[in-house]
């Protein structure tokens, strides 16, 4: 999560089938042309709707559509096309809650799809979760108090037995979170597997209209990742100013900032891969 607020900040300016079946159980119980949107034209069929906060998140997904259209819409991005002949959306939403809650609202009024999916980066808030590693949630919380069981199970075996996939609480938050100290505090407080910053808006959007929905997370930061001091000084600025400045700085001080900016976008890079993947496997076996 901290990974894709810097990154998405910085470069935005310059055995799955067995899984997929589980998964599809589960469900049972609960590039290509750009254009301006004109509300004149008929809109896709959408069986399946998923939103991503930022490019960074969602473009190795969206490449996977098949027939691909691109949208400006007001509150997001769309990518409309087809996977396994079924008709899909992505949206990129922007960062958090606000602006994720809002898209979700659009989204089910435009198109009402049959399924909505929070989809994108969080930060573990426990040790055994690692980078790469899937976060499906069957309960959705935030610092504030609010929190909303969003109906999605699956067998303990088989989550016990599929390696890398974890199912349980997740929490989301108004800011990255950027200290270990401060994940674990987290995590104890809310029992809580991983942390994002839209997910609530999401399954709340969805809870209002009795839309299905389904959260997927791949993790990004694990519980004591720290972000080199340099990185970590220059994403505290609030203006691009002063974050050209600091990034000038830490250049001149220590030219080998570039390859921790390297390693950066590397991990954020496979994370969207193996978030694809995923999904790639999970959504064709939803229930219509």
């Amino acid at each position: 999560m901290l990974l894709r607020h810097m990154l998405s900040n910085m470069i935005r300016q310059a055995a799955y089938q067995r899984v997929a079946d589980a998964v599809a159980s589960a469900t049972q119980q609960v590039a290509g042309t750009v254009r301006e949107s004109d509300s004149t034209e008929p809109l896709p069929p959408c069986e399946i709707a998923l939103l991503f906060a930022t490019n960074l998140e969602s473009e190795d997904f969206a490449s996977r559509l098949q027939d691909r259209v691109t949208t400006r819409c007001v509150s997001f991005v769309e990518h409309a096309g087809r996977i396994a002949e079924r008709g899909v959306v992505v949206a990129e939403t922007g960062p958090g809650q606000q602006a994720s809650g809002r898209a979700a609202e659009d989204l089910i009024g435009m198109h009402q799809p049959t399924w909505l999916v929070s989809a994108g980066f969080a930060a573990a808030l426990r040790p055994e979760l690692r980078r790469g590693h899937i976060v499906m949630a069957d309960q959705v919380a935030d610092p504030q108090g609010n929190q909303l069981a969003v109906g999605f199970r699956m067998d303990p075996q088989v989550v016990a037995a599929t390696r890398h996939l974890h199912v349980g609480r997740l929490v989301t938050v108004q800011q990255p979170i950027r200290t270990p100290d401060a994940r674990r505090e987290l995590g104890e407080r809310f029992d809580a597997l991983a942390a994002d910053m839209e997910t609530l808006a999401v399954a709340q959007a969805c809870a209002q209209h009795k839309v299905r929905f389904l959260s997927v997370r791949v993790i990004t930061d694990e519980v004591d990742d720290r972000m080199p001091v340099a990185i970590e000084r220059l994403i505290s600025n609030t203006s691009w100013a002063a974050k050209l400045g600091a990034a000038t700085g830490a250049l001149l001080k220590r030219p080998s900032t570039v390859k921790d900016w390297w390693q950066l976008q590397q991990q954020a890079l496979q994370a969207s891969d193996r978030l694809a993947k995923f999904l790639s496997g999970v959504l064709p076996q939803l229930t219509q």
